[in-house]
């Protein structure tokens, strides 16, 4: 692990901070964070907690950061089944069974899919054929989207999702290179990406456009996250929801 002064410096430049802007954030003087990051003073575990936060850092790189500075971890990262996440399974079981019919999923910072509701299963079996490159990636939303014999086949306005995709994880690598940025990199790998970019236009919202033989669906993406988490599992659970967004779509789903 690296020491405490380069990991600071080196989260400060991901997030494009100066050391003023940094400074403001964490109400520290601009003389005691240049000592903390060339190693000259060490901080105290309150600090290492201002810093996380003024950094904006996830609950797991938080702890990293702790963890350099000689500290034991804030933050637990409990199982998911474990029995303390009973609550936090109830929540998330709630939301999938009262969007039905509509698709839902839970996934992770990294997009494993930990649990989908009956029309996301649906939904995957009309536009997923039964192939052995897509089982070995099944268990992961961006890699089913990506992958050349994955959704982005069916997906009408292509170019616009896959571009607006790739910058929202751009951004999330920015905010969790060990994780969200590893995943990135792994997108990356398949042909024929659009360039990431988060296209103008006219619409309040882009749709997700299915379309396959005559069918065609078109969704509206929303995502939820735990807004009061303390636990690095909590924090990186994320609810997918899709709304239709034409009484055709509607129709197909409550059939």
């Amino acid at each position: 692990m690296q020491p405490f002064g380069p990991l600071l410096k080196q989260w400060r430049g991901q997030r494009r901070m100066s050391q003023l802007a940094l400074c403001e954030a964490a109400e520290v003087s601009t003389r005691h964070l240049s000592c903390l990051e060339n190693g000259k003073a060490a901080p105290s575990r309150q600090m290492v907690l201002v810093l996380g936060s003024a950094l904006d850092l996830p609950l797991r790189d938080r702890n990293d950061l702790l963890q350099a500075a000689g500290f034991t971890a804030a933050y637990g990262a409990r199982d998911l089944e474990g029995p303390e996440m009973a609550a936090v399974r109830e929540a998330l079981d709630f939301v999938l069974a009262r969007f039905e019919p509509n698709p839902a999923l839970v996934v992770d910072t990294a997009y494993r899919t930990l649990a989908m509701n009956t029309a996301a299963a649906r939904l995957s079996a009309v536009f997923l054929d039964p192939d052995p490159e897509l089982a070995a990636i099944a268990d992961n939303a961006m890699h089913v989207l990506f992958h050349p014999k994955g959704l982005r086949r069916w997906i009408v306005n292509w170019d616009r999702i896959g571009a607006m995709t790739l910058d929202r994880m751009q951004r999330e690598a920015l905010r969790d290179p060990q994780v969200s940025g590893a995943l990135l990199a792994e997108i990356q790998r398949y042909p024929d990406l659009p360039e990431p970019a988060a296209l103008p236009g006219t619409d309040v919202l882009v749709p997700i456009h299915l379309a396959r033989g005559e069918l065609s669906l078109r969704f509206a993406l929303l995502l939820t996250t735990l807004g009061s988490a303390v636990d690095v599992t909590a924090q990186e659970l994320t609810v997918e929801t899709y709304f239709p967004l034409d009484e055709a779509t509607a129709e197909w789903l409550s059939t």
